[in-house]
This record gives structure tokens, C-alpha cells and sequence, in this order.
């Protein structure tokens, strides 16, 4: 059945009132929406409303004082209960930002026991370093950021562009400027994702910098690159191939593997095994981008298998929906998963 709600802006309407005609059932509601949040709420050029209209099967309008849904009885529900949630918001006076909006709007249609306001009340949104504010942009997301914070090991496993990375860098920054570890070390396997760069010039350092370069693009990014120069020259901050890792033992630590579908079984073992007193460890992967050999098992998958289950080790599953890279990037991905191929 088709429906209707209308809001108004300024209360004139009764409330509760009930029309009906051949077209549907309508309904009136009584709800305040404060003039200054209603820009707020439809954005630049009705972009929030846009968005928000491709996500559930509405239309939202305007017409003089009043916004009228028209849709689907569960997806009006859900816009009322959206603008009921944003008009309390406002008067307490949170002013979410459009993209912050936009991210609310993606995750309560996908867990509609959310609400707007308990999306406010319990995303994580923290500032690592003071350059730049990080917080989850979608329920996944906000879950891998809660188990890091109450986890001792945790994995994120799923597809490009979902964060994995850029928010166990986030987190590891945010603990090392609380004094809660007294150092970073990022490490990744060096495998070649089909092209040998053996021949490169250069020392060590400089063949395996190019494994390395994201976990740098993370933390240039999150902090002042003379901040991050200055902690890698006194090894505060250590960014080493996973082979590097072998003997030793970390402690008063975040540690960080990425790229870990690239770790055989072993080499998994040797680096879980490293972990010491008062560290925590992020491993992040992508089980459908493996460059190892033919035949040879990923540690990564090993370790699902392995250790689900245990007390302080958690797995947080990400998929396409979670991508927060170019809106193509998601497409991208599915378009390549019906095929049966990997990217």
C-alpha cells in the first residue's frame, strides 16, 4: 500500500489527522522542524534528500511548510522516525555536518534498529593527531573500531577501500598520543602482486619501500609529516617487511599487519606469536586478492579457521557496502564478484 506522511514545519496542522483517497492513505502528522535545520536536513541543491531517496524507496518534498514522504509504510516509518530523530538533534543543539548526514542515512538503511540519534550518540568520531577528524562511516566500520578499543587482536577481513587500514592506523595513532603504547609498528609481507621489482636499485630499505608505501600514505595523512618524520627517525614509529618481525617480542605495542591473505600459514604463527605484554594488534586482508603461489594456504584464512572463537581475538567482516572510496569503486567490486573474479 502506497502512503503518505506530511510534517509541518510550523505545527498548523492537527495532529494524527487521516485522509484517504484512491491514490493511498495519507497522513498528517504534527512535528516541528526548525526552519535553520530543515536547510541543514535537505542540503545544498537537496542533496541529503536525494541521497536519501536512492537509498529507500521514497520521494521527499517541500511545499511551503510542510515535507511530504510518499513511499513504501515501512520506509516512511522509517523517514518519520529519521525526522523526529533530526528535529530533537537540532534542538539539542547537534549540528551533523551533509556528509555526516549522508553517512546516518546509509547505515540506518541498512540496520534499521538504528536510530538517528542513537547513530549521533554512539558513533565514534576522534581526532588522532589534531590534523585530521576520523569516524566510521558505516556499521562495520563502527564495530572494527569497538573491538580494537576492547580486543587485544583483532582481524578485518573484505575488500578494497573499506578502511581497514586507514582506521588501524587511526587507532594506533590515538593510542600512541595517550601514552596507552609507547610505539607503532606497521608491517606488511613482501610479496609481489604480479610484478617483480627485485631489480630495482637501491638498498634493502629501498626495494621493500614500495610494499610498504600505504601504511606511509595512512600516517601522512592522519599527522604533520615532520610529526611522522620525526617518530620514524626515532623508531616511535617502525614500518618493516613481516620478515623483519622474526625473534622478536612486542611489547607496549600496537602492531599492525596488512596485506595479511599475503602471509603463509607460518609466517602468521611467527607474527601472532610476537605480540607481548600490553600490546595490541590490527591484522587487516583481503582473502580475495591472494598473491601467493598456487597451492599455498594464506595464514589469514588459517587463522579464521583457527582461532574464531577464542576470548580476546575478534573478526570483523567487511563487505562492498563498507567501501568508502569513490562510489564506482563499490560497482567495481560487485561487477567483478558476479563474474567470479577477483580484484
Amino acid at each position: 500500500m502506497l502512503s503518505w506522511t506530511i510534517f509541518t514545519v510550523d505545527g498548523r496542522k492537527p495532529t494524527g489527522s487521516r485522509l484517504c483517497c484512491s491514490s493511498g492513505e495519507f497522513t498528517l502528522k504534527k512535528l516541528l522542524l526548525p526552519e535553520k535545520g530543515i536547510e541543514v536536513l535537505f542540503g545544498s541543491y537537496d542533496e541529503n534528500i536525494k541521497y536519501l531517496e536512492t537509498l529507500l524507496n521514497v520521494r521527499v518534498s517541500a511545499r511551503g511548510s510542510e515535507l511530504m514522504v510518499e513511499g513504501s509504510d515501512d520506509d516512511t516509518y522509517l523517514v518519520e522516525r529519521i525526522l523526529e530523530d533530526f528535529s530533537a538533534l537540532i534542538k539539542e543543539g547537534v549540528a551533523p555536518t551533509s556528509q555526516e548526514l549522508k553517512q546516518a542515512f546509509k547505515q540506518l538503511a541498512e540496520d534499521r534498529t538504528l536510530s538517528l540519534k542513537g547513530y549521533f550518540s554512539k558513533t565514534i568520531r576522534f581526532n588522532p593527531t589534531g590534523k585530521k577528524m576520523v569516524s566510521a562511516r558505516s556499521t562495520n566500520q563502527r564495530r572494527y573500531l569497538e573491538h580494537i578499543d576492547s580486543h587485544d587482536i583483532v582481524f578485518g577481513i573484505g575488500p578494497a577501500g573499506t578502511g581497514k587500514t586507514f582506521l588501524g592506523v587511526a587507532m594506533a595513532l590515538q593510542a600512541l598520543w595517550q601514552k596507552r603504547v609507547s610505539r607503532i609498528i606497521l608491517t606488511r609481507p613482501a610479496v609481489e602482486a604480479g610484478e617483480k621489482l627485485g631489480f630495482l636499485p637501491g638498498d634493502l630499505q629501498d626495494k621493500v619501500d614500495p610494499y610498504l608505501r600505504p601504511l606511509y600514505d595512512a600516517l601522512f595523512d592522519l599527522a604533520d609529516y615532520d610529526k611522522v618524520a620525526k617518530m620514524l627517525e626515532k623508531r616511535i614509529i617502525e614500518i618493516a617487511p613481516l620478515a623483519f618481525m622474526r625473534g622478536r617480542t612486542l611489547s607496549e605495542a600496537f602492531v599492525i599487519l596488512d596485506e595479511a591473505q599475503n602471509t603463509t600459514s607460518q609466517q602468521m604463527k611467527m607474527f601472532l606469536t610476537r605480540i607481548g605484554h600490553n600490546s595490541r594488534a590490527v591484522i587487516t586482508g583481503d582473502v580475495t586478492q591472494i598473491d601467493l603461489p598456487t597451492g599455498q594456504t594464506s595464514g589469514l584464512v588459517e587463522a579464521k579457521r583457527v582461532l574464531t572463537g577464542i576470548e580476546g581475538i575478534s573478526f570483523i567482516e567487511f563487505t562492498d557496502r563498507d567501501v568508502v572510496r569513490h562510489r564506482l569503486v563499490q560497482m567495481i567490486i560487485r561487477a567483478y564478484e558476479s563474474q567470479g573474479k577477483t580484484i
